[in-house]
């Protein structure tokens, strides 16, 4: 994966990466939006590629095949010479698109240059993390996020490091891959945070020195435990696809737990209100930064339009600002489903759910969870009633995850005879949130 990813740049091609977890169905729209021609991946992903049918796709080459599973990628290799010139790409290429889902579901084309790749390097691992050529970096962000191609590839690349990636990482796998391989660095999102401190007296985590969490609010108790099970801080910080990687943050020096940091070097932030104008006083409001990157979306000029506000972009997260400078998470500005430190749309989980056969009406909404900050909640209407109980819950559950990325599936749904609306319609989700939080 990680030579595909510098392959193509070095080519000259643009990288949108993605993640197995996806179906046909979400391939389908990237490979449609992105005009995708080709496409590299393992083997076994093979099938539900072939599902897709568009005009752009030209080509599916797979990797990692063995026994009677023939790897196209290495065949092709096989034919071509060891090093090839670099394509001469410009500082202001286009190298990367991210796809990122909005309230609407309609997910929304974030791109990134060449230079932008280069300058995240420059910005946060040097401010929180001060890697050198001795550092291995490890953890658990998918490398279709932007926070683990930065932690798990840009980052370990660019200082000279070196990266231990796994496949499917568990809590016990990152902790073994600390203790076996004497990883220094690791990142993860607080639900894996909680639960590693569970699990950590088991392990020799004696060569870790640097624990980031990003993707979700850090809890204060997530912090204090770790801390005292292991004597490190957690690193906090949070960032965007659209701003490419960490924007706020803090170090060892100046960590103030709870908050979520100070701006970084190279950007610059502040709290508005709705009319822009920018919050002294330490009042809650929406959080908005500008730097050395920044929102550049392909596909979506009003979206542009509402992100970008006289040149500050406007994350969508409401943040309070104390009387030091220091950031302080509040809430999510929109209807975003953080779960797990995975950003789930709600009308993308309603609008499957409303293609099963015995489901009329559907309202997805996010609620407080312990465990992964926020969890999927679906109030169903059914088709027919008298089918609502348990076992056709998970019948439900278990269609869901066959057709859609499965960690988008709710993990709660509650049967109702009928949705609060307006009188024009429009479902009340606020109550729903109040019925279900009571």
């Amino acid at each position: 994966y990680v030579a595909c990813w510098f392959g193509i740049l070095k080519a000259g091609g643009i990288v949108v990466a993605t993640m197995p977890l996806l179906r046909e169905k979400e391939l389908s729209v990237m490979i449609e939006c992105a005009e995708i021609s080709h496409v590299l991946c393992d083997y076994t992903l093979e099938e539900a590629l072939l599902e897709v049918k568009s005009p752009f796709l030209k080509h599916i080459i797979t990797f990692s095949g063995s026994g009677s599973e023939v790897s196209k990628l290495e065949t092709l290799m096989g034919n071509k010479p060891i090093t090839f010139t670099n394509y001469p790409t410009k500082a202001d290429s286009l190298a990367i698109i991210g796809f990122t889902s909005g309230t609407t579901g309609k997910p929304k084309m974030t791109s990134h240059y060449h230079k932008d790749i280069l300058l995240i390097c420059e910005s946060f691992p040097k401010y929180s993390l001060q890697p050198t050529d001795n550092d291995i970096f490890t953890g658990s962000p998918p490398l279709g996020f932007t926070f683990g191609l930065g932690g798990l590839v840009l980052f370990p690349f660019y200082y000279g490091a070196s990266t231990f990636l796994i496949e499917k990482p568990s809590p016990e796998l990152l902790l073994k891959a600390i203790s076996e391989h004497k990883v220094s660095i690791c990142f993860t999102a607080p639900t894996a945070w909680r639960v590693l401190t569970s699990k950590v007296a088991d392990f020799d985590i004696s060569s870790l020195r640097k624990c980031v969490s990003a993707g979700e609010t850090l809890p204060i108790k997530v912090w204090e435990d770790w801390y005292a099970a292991t004597g490190l801080k957690i690193i906090d910080g949070i960032g965007s696809t659209e701003i490419l990687h960490i924007f706020i943050s803090s170090n060892d020096d100046n960590m103030r737990k709870g908050a979520t940091g100070l701006p970084i070097r190279g950007y610059e932030t502040r709290i508005i209100d709705a009319d822009g104008n920018e919050i002294t006083d330490g009042t809650p409001g929406r959080l908005a930064v500008r730097g050395i990157t920044g929102c550049k979306y392909l596909n979506s000029p009003e979206k542009q339009m509402e992100y970008v506000e006289n040149g500050w972009n406007i994350t969508g997260d409401i943040f309070r600002k104390d009387e030091d400078g220091y950031y302080w998470f509040v809430a999510r500005g929109d209807d975003m489903i953080i779960s797990s430190g995975y950003n789930i749309a709600a009308i993308e989980v309603e609008s499957v759910l409303l293609t099963h056969d015995d489901v009329a009406e559907c309202a997805v909404v996010g609620l407080p969870d312990e465990n992964r900050g926020m969890l999927v909640c679906a109030y169903v209407v059914l088709k027919d009633s008298t089918k609502a109980c348990d076992e056709f819950t998970k019948e439900l559950q278990d269609w869901f995850k066959a057709v859609a990325a499965p960690y988008k599936y709710p993990r709660e749904i509650i049967y109702m005879d009928v949705l609060p609306k307006t009188e024009t319609g429009k479902i009340q989700r606020f109550k729903l949130k109040n019925t279900a939080q009571a």
